[in-house]
């Protein structure tokens, strides 16, 4: 195993295959956290929505969608965050995971014409009876999150949803897409791994 907060044996051993174990060594000491920033909370707080990714015990992954009003996840102490649960279809597929496996996955994502992504990993837990839960309109649990790790995510395959057109960077037969500015920033430009070969479609 490894001592960092976001690879295992698995990551490691495709960084190697694919010569870019330097590179993500470089993600994580640059750029991963453990307290959220004031950038962080002004994303967090001002979102629309946000996948949530959970797992049961045997490890059998799920997704779903989260949406609300801006200001429906708050950032609530420094590692930390929270948002409602909503009425919904009466599966309760998320949060029973969460009941019985506590680790989750949050991926906030803004489109258009200056994309991101951001990432929360952590552990959470649920509650009916959360004294938070009274300032949100509508919820019926409170989720909060006590982060693990944070990180922002290169944006580059966001498409824009207004056009209904793919990112530049999409590949795509007869099209070179163009490198991402990251890889040529003073923090990453030593040790960004050559494109692997691939079929050009």
């Amino acid at each position: 195993m490894t001592d960092s907060l976001l690879y295992h044996d698995g990551n490691r051993a495709l960084q190697d295959e694919f010569q870019s174990r330097p590179l993500a060594d470089r993600a994580e000491e640059k750029l991963t956290r453990t307290a959220f920033t004031d950038g962080d909370r002004e994303f967090i707080e001002t979102a629309l929505f946000f996948f949530l990714a959970t797992a049961d015990t045997e490890g059998r992954p799920d997704c779903s969608f989260k949406g609300g009003v801006p200001g429906f996840v708050r950032v609530t102490g420094p590692s930390e965050l929270a948002f409602p649960d909503y009425d919904g279809n009466g599966m309760f597929i998320s949060l029973g995971n969460i009941r019985v496996n506590p680790h989750v996955g949050l991926l906030f994502i803004e489109m258009g014409e200056k994309p991101r992504r951001f990432r929360v990993n952590g552990d959470a837990r649920i509650s009916r009876d959360d004294p938070l839960m009274q300032t949100f309109a509508g919820a019926q649990m409170l989720v909060r999150v006590t982060a693990r790790v944070i990180f922002p995510n290169c944006p580059r395959y966001i498409p824009d949803p207004a056009s209904r057109t793919p990112s530049q960077y999409a590949p795509r037969p007869d099209h070179d897409p163009p490198e991402p500015a990251w890889k040529t920033f003073a923090d990453f430009k030593d040790v960004v791994p050559p494109r692997q070969p691939t079929p050009r479609g």
